[in-house]
């Protein structure tokens, strides 16, 4: 089979391709050049009926909701209906991280509710017996069984090796692992005194994803859980790994993007993209957060919005949303709800900076500031990103034509008289 990187590769450009650009606003050529080089994937299992995007230079910075059931926790049609609210209300891709009940239901059931790419973990499959009793074996076939059900990008933790296992050790972290793959990895590694069977044996884990045009997220289990972790060796070790990573799977076809921190200082967002997209030769990268405090448990969906927009503005292309739940409870529709919401705010905030996406992002801006001159109180609420909030805020006020804070003091107003010639 042709993979689709391929096709870009030999000057074809793809209905896929094709739909992206359009989407965008980009040309089909630039397009097919960037998935080309690596710059940007569209990840699309040749079994998937998920919609076609572009994730990654001069794309629009994308937005990941996470879904899933938990051990303690199983009911399929909640986590149906968080994947649905997610997509309504703006994410870009859903990824299944279930881990209780009947995987293979949840994560089929989760495919045919939405339109948009989903992605998955396959090893929290492949531990469902306990991660002592995983086989190298197991890890591949539950990668081959999400591909087959047609799963358009997985995450995979192939960074987590022996090298980057003595840089941890060597290191002064507070919390080690928070990666729940990363963790898993490291437990079966230390069991079996033996490598991670996704780095010694990435070439058959190529071979799996070019059969499928499977997208590989290269996970980063080694991404800090606390400010203090932040920026060390060890991850640091990782990202050189993936970055060699990235380069052999580019050479077989197959497209990558690549997972980053974590918790890190304001400050030191900006070291981790750039590091990131130079050690893997300018890969999508997709970051988690990052979260830029560790002291706001309940509000973290905003800790993680503030280290998103500032990575994007450094060039992460792809965030994956936190909800106010983070590190507290399994989120519920309302959280999913509220984090999809506030992470596309922050991929906004950054597209206003970055380059080949900024003129249409400020386009947008434009549109709602000439709404507001004209106080044209429908057109601003079917610009806003949540105009159901906007909309019920609003009805509060005792001014149909204004807002309530300045009535009839209303500066807008004021001009019109002032402005006019």
């Amino acid at each position: 089979m042709t993979t689709l990187k391929e096709k870009a590769n030999s000057g074809i450009v793809t209905a896929e391709i094709k739909k992206v650009a359009s989407k965008e606003g980009v040309n089909a050529e630039t397009v097919r050049k960037l998935l080309s080089e690596g710059a940007i994937v569209i990840p699309k299992n040749i079994n998937s009926r998920s919609e076609s995007i572009g994730i990654g230079r001069m794309m629009r910075t994308k937005i990941n909701a996470n879904v899933g059931t938990s051990k303690d926790y199983v009911d399929i049609e909640t986590e149906i209906q968080k994947a649905v609210t997610a997509e309504r209300y703006g994410a870009d891709t859903i990824m299944d991280l279930s881990t209780g009940g009947d995987l293979d239901q949840v994560r089929r059931r989760i495919m045919e509710a939405v339109k948009v790419p989903v992605g998955s973990v396959p090893i929290y499959q492949a531990a469902g017996n306990g991660v002592a009793n995983m086989t190298s074996d197991d890890m591949f076939n539950a990668v081959r069984k999400h591909a087959e059900d047609g799963i358009d990008f997985v995450t995979i933790h192939a960074g987590v090796n022996h090298e980057s296992f003595r840089r941890l050790k060597n290191s002064d972290r507070i919390l080690d692992v928070v990666s729940r793959g990363g963790a898993f990895t490291l437990a079966w590694m230390k069991h079996n005194y033996e490598e991670n069977p996704f780095y010694s044996e990435f070439d058959y884990l190529l071979e799996i994803a070019r059969e499928y045009d499977l997208t590989l997220s290269l996970g980063d289990g080694m991404r800090p859980g606390c400010i203090n972790d932040a920026s060390d060796r060890a991850k640091f070790e990782e990202f050189i790994q993936l970055g060699e990573l990235v380069k052999r799977a580019r050479a077989k076809g197959v497209q990558t993007i690549v997972e980053g921190p974590g918790h890190v200082p304001l400050d030191e967002v900006g070291l981790s993209v750039t590091a990131m997209k130079h050690l893997t030769e300018n890969a999508p990268i997709y970051l988690l957060g990052p979260l830029v405090t560790d002291i706001a448990p309940g509000y973290d969906h905003i800790t993680a919005a503030i280290g998103g927009a500032v990575a994007g503005m450094y060039g992460a292309d792809f965030l994956c949303m936190t909800t106010p739940s983070e590190h507290l409870a399994l989120p519920d529709v309302e959280d999913i709800k509220e984090g999809t919401i506030v992470t596309r705010i922050a991929a906004h905030a950054a597209d206003l900076s970055k380059e080949g996406v900024k003129e249409r992002a400020r386009a947008y801006d434009r549109e709602m500031a000439l709404a507001r001159k004209e106080l044209d109180w429908n057109r601003q609420f079917n610009l806003a990103i949540d105009s159901e909030k906007a909309r019920r805020i609003h009805a509060r006020s005792r001014n149909v034509e204004t807002c309530s804070m300045c009535g009839e003091l209303c500066s807008i107003k004021m001009m019109r008289d002032v402005m006019k010639k």
